[in-house]
């Protein structure tokens, strides 16, 4: 007997393995990952980042970091967006606020959501005092500079001031003369206006932001004189040479010596110690070394830049020399040699005097001066051994020479006067007190 079967075949296997497929994936959850710690902190920013170690079964699609100055931030405060996947990053945090605390978690993010990692704190830097430069003075006139600076640092916070600040003091601040510049570049220029003629003045840029207010270094300047320059004679050419402190002197070549065409405004010693600078008239009658001052009846400036300074004959011998290496004081017999070269007492004075009425002031037009010999004399005044001063800018110059002489017991230093009375013009020879103040020429040696 035939049997014949059909054997149906139901694939319950296969909806089994579709079951197991499907249940045995993992469930997917938040993804895992570490806080990088906070490096390259500034005022404004900060670097970290993080590193996704799982993805939680599920594809990360956005990482970075967030933060807050408030606890555990999220990606609703601040944040950055540093591409997808698991793997380690790098994020650039910024627009901090100066000297606050903060907060920076990572984050990722897949199906499931948000996850974080680790909190770790951090103080974006404070404002410090910004770091600029002063500009040298340019363009000085009588009453006029220009000057500026260059803000080289912030300082990590907002300029909010900028500009010049000056004073005939030391160190000055913005609390004395000052500009205000509206600039949004770091350099910056100034004009400086309301000075006073003959004037020396120190500068310094200034900045400032939340920290307070930042200086230059020190510059300085001298405004120019109300008074006309000196005139030397410009059909000869002359040479010059420095004292210690950087005067710089014409000089010219009279037969065979040469003399400085201008009085002496040194004011230390070739050794470099300084010479006391006497005002009191007390003080200085009671000097025995060395001193020098101003005609306190000039403007400083313009006295000491025109007629140079006045000198106690004690500088004049003083062993530290007054004069720059390689030049002396004159001696009597020095001056004798000048004015027989120049054709003796009275003919050599007009020859020895600067022309014009700039310096000179004079009753009658200077007429009788030629200056032939170039030597450019000015009236530089006198200061008495009792203190008092006269006769700067009148028709009289006086200058020591470094001959001394000895009279009843008293020590006189001998010295040259050029003399002008009623159109005539001489020299004089005599001796005085060594507590005078007169005006020196040096004599290359």
């Amino acid at each position: 007997m035939n049997h014949s079967f059909k054997i149906i075949v139901i694939p319950i296997f296969l909806t089994g393995l579709a079951l197991c497929l499907t249940s045995c994936q993992p469930k997917p959850t938040l993804a895992v990952m570490t806080t990088t710690n906070v490096s390259g902190i500034t005022q404004i920013s900060a670097t970290s980042g993080g590193n996704v170690t799982s993805d939680g079964n599920a594809e990360v699609t956005s990482r970075g970091v967030c933060w807050n100055s408030s606890e555990n931030p999220t990606v609703a405060n601040s944040k950055t967006s540093d591409g997808s996947g698991v793997g380690s990053f790098t994020s650039s945090i910024t627009q901090l606020t100066p000297g606050t605390n903060y907060y920076v978690r990572a984050y990722a993010t897949n199906s499931e959501g948000t996850a974080y990692g680790s909190q770790v704190p951090f103080s974006s830097n404070p404002v410090v005092l910004a770091t600029l430069t002063t500009t040298a003075a340019t363009s000085v006139t009588s009453t006029t500079a220009v000057s500026g600076g260059n803000i080289t640092f912030d300082g990590g916070g907002a300029i909010i001031a900028r500009g010049v600040c000056w004073s005939t003091s030391l160190n000055p601040t913005t609390a004395n003369n000052k500009t205000a510049e509206v600039v949004v570049t770091n350099a910056f220029t100034s004009n400086l206006t309301g000075l006073n003629a003959s004037t020396t003045y120190y500068i310094r840029a200034y900045a400032t932001n939340s920290a307070g207010t930042a200086y230059g270094g020190q510059e300085t300047f001298i405004t120019l004189s109300t008074i006309a320059p000196i005139i030397f004679n410009p059909n000869l050419s002359y040479g010059s040479v420095s004292d210690i402190n950087g005067n710089v002197y014409k000089t010219i070549q009279i037969g065979t010596q040469t003399w400085m065409a201008e009085n002496l405004k040194v004011t230390k010693y070739s050794d470099g110690t300084d010479i006391p600078n006497i005002t009191d008239n007390t003080a200085w009658e009671g000097l025995s070394s060395g001193a020098y001052c101003l005609n306190i009846n000039q403007d400083a400036a313009d006295l000491k830049r025109i007629y140079g300074l006045l000198y106690n004959w004690y500088a004049v011998n003083d062993s530290r020399k007054l004069c720059p290496a390689g030049w002396l004081v004159p001696s009597d017999a020095e001056w004798t040699i000048l004015t027989d070269y120049l054709g003796g007492l009275n003919a050599a004075a007009s020859k020895l005097w600067e022309t014009g009425n700039n310096h000179w002031l004079l009753p009658n037009p200077n007429t009788g001066a030629t200056n032939e010999s170039g030597f450019t004399a000015l009236p530089g005044g006198r200061r008495e051994g009792s203190g008092s001063f006269y006769e700067v800018g009148s028709g009289y110059s006086y200058w020591w020479t470094s001959t001394e002489t000895e009279i009843n017991s008293h020590y006189y230093g001998w010295f040259r006067q050029l003399i002008y009375i009623n159109d005539f013009y001489s020299i004089a020879v005599w001796y005085e007190n060594e507590h005078s103040g007169m005006s020196v020429r040096c004599l290359k040696d």
